[in-house]
Order: structure tokens, then C-alpha cells, then sequence
């Protein structure tokens, strides 16, 4: 099913000139003008979902995904020559937004992507006119911790047992960013 959707949206978007150059210009495929930030939609699903995989142990599925188009939330993807390669799933409510999941594939990590979808989606959050903004990460994930600190993000609290892990459950640090203060020159750097 997932194969079937993907191969649908390139029918309904291919763009034969991109593809052209990056098959025969390997070096455009590292050129930035080529990254799109765009809504992320139902045809997108499958990419999200292999992209958990390589992440994630316990990543999430088609029906989570589904769910959050249900929900209404807010969902958003990088793109690189067609091809999804990062997201990121908010909600919003009371004045809050809430980063529900936020993913890099493992190839296109440590490039600034996390760092550019960050600053679109905290963006994002302030044309909703919300005034906090907050995530849950694994104390265990360093790199995801520095880049959330980076761009102005505070701990607030504990979610004792919040993930599943091989053995049992681990806490989520919760952090949080006042989008009150302009952190203007904290995004996409």
C-alpha cells in the first residue's frame, strides 16, 4: 500500500527537469535551492513511516500518522528532489503548541536540516499566534537535546516513564520556549 501511494505522488509530481540534473549533476543534490518546506500530505505517510524506522525503535505507524490528519494537526516536511527526508507533526491549542514528532532521516542528518525544519515550525507556531511552545525528548538523545537548547528551548520538567525502551520505560526531559521573546537570530542558522 505504502509503495503504491508513493509511486501515485511521483506520477502527480514528477519534475522531469530536477531529476534530469540530478542524475546527470550529482553535485545539485547538495544544492540548497532544491529544498522544499511544504504541508505535509496523506501521500507522504509511507516516506514518514521508513524514515521511524531508521530512527527510531519504536517508531510510529501509518494509523499515528493518520490519526494526526484526523486530529487537524499541523504537519509539515523537507524535501529534497522529490523525496521526503524530514518532518515535523505540531498541535495547537490554548495558546500552545506542542511538537508531537519531529525526524531527520539518519542520511541527511547533521547538515542544519533539523536545525532550518525547527525554525520553520517554531515560526509557524507564532503565525498561530501561540505563546509556548513545548516537546518531549530522551534524556538519552544528546544531539536532539543540543539542538532544542540552541535554538532556545528550557527544561521544564519530567514524564516519568514516557517512552518505551527494550527494558521497560525511560523519562522524557519536557522543554519548553516562550515564543513571546523574538529568538530571531537563533533560527536557521
Amino acid at each position: 500500500m505504502f509503495e503504491l501511494l508513493s509511486n501515485i505522488k511521483k506520477l502527480f509530481f514528477y519534475n522531469a527537469e530536477r531529476d534530469f540534473y540530478a542524475k546527470h549533476f550529482p553535485s545539485v543534490r547538495d544544492d540548497q535551492s532544491i529544498i522544499q518546506f511544504r504541508p505535509m500530505s496523506k501521500l507522504d505517510i509511507a516516506a514518514a513511516c521508513e524514515i521511524e524506522k531508521q530512527v527510531y525503535d519504536f517508531p510510529w505507524g501509518d494509523r499515528i500518522f493518520r490519526d494526526c490528519f484526523r486530529a487537524g494537526y499541523s504537519a509539515w516536511v523537507f524535501e529534497k528532489l522529490g523525496k521526503v527526508f524530514a518532518y515535523g507533526i505540531l498541535s495547537f491549542g490554548a495558546g500552545e503548541a506542542h511538537i508531537m514528532n519531529f525526524c531527520v532521516s539518519p542520511e541527511e542528518q547533521l547538515k542544519g536540516y533539523g536545525q532550518k525544519l525547527m525554525g520553520h515550525l517554531i515560526e509557524i507556531a507564532r503565525q498561530n499566534r501561540t505563546t509556548t511552545m513545548f516537546l518531549e525528548v530522551r534524556p538519552s538523545n544528546s544531539g536532539a537535546i543540543n539542538l532544542y537548547v540552541k535554538l532556545g528551548f528550557n527544561e521544564i520538567g519530567i514524564r516519568k516513564n514516557y517512552y518505551p525502551t527494550e527494558n521497560g520505560r525511560e523519562d522524557a526531559l519536557m522543554l519548553g520556549m516562550d515564543l513571546t521573546v523574538p529568538n530571531s537570530d537563533k533560527l536557521g542558522e
